[in-house]
């Protein structure tokens, strides 16, 4: 079996910028995510809250060295660029890394 690792990374945005958000993961994050060798897919979740619009967006990537061509050389670094930053009422600086076991 082939390890793959998941990367969870969560924000919550601003009700009003909650599509903005999205439509930025899908036009600019994932184009640039689908470039790069052992980038295998992502995920956004959201929820509404009373706070604004809850997210977890989940990538799955076939080594943490793939996960650096994003990244970095520090896999857990968050890759949150300024407008993203201005849409959201709190973020993670850090991301979570998951071996998918199934």
């Amino acid at each position: 079996m082939t390890m793959m690792i998941s990367r969870h990374w969560h924000g919550l945005a601003k009700a009003e910028h909650a599509d903005g958000y999205v439509r930025h993961l899908r036009k600019e994050t994932f184009p640039l995510l689908e470039k790069i060798p052992g980038f295998v897919d992502a995920s956004i979740l959201r929820r509404s809250v009373d706070e604004g619009v809850d997210f977890l967006i989940v990538s799955r990537w076939a080594s943490l060295d793939a996960i650096r061509q994003f990244s970095g050389q520090d896999a857990e670094l968050a890759v949150v660029p300024a407008n993203v930053q201005r849409m959201m009422l709190s973020y993670d600086d850090r991301v979570r890394h998951y071996e998918v076991v199934e």
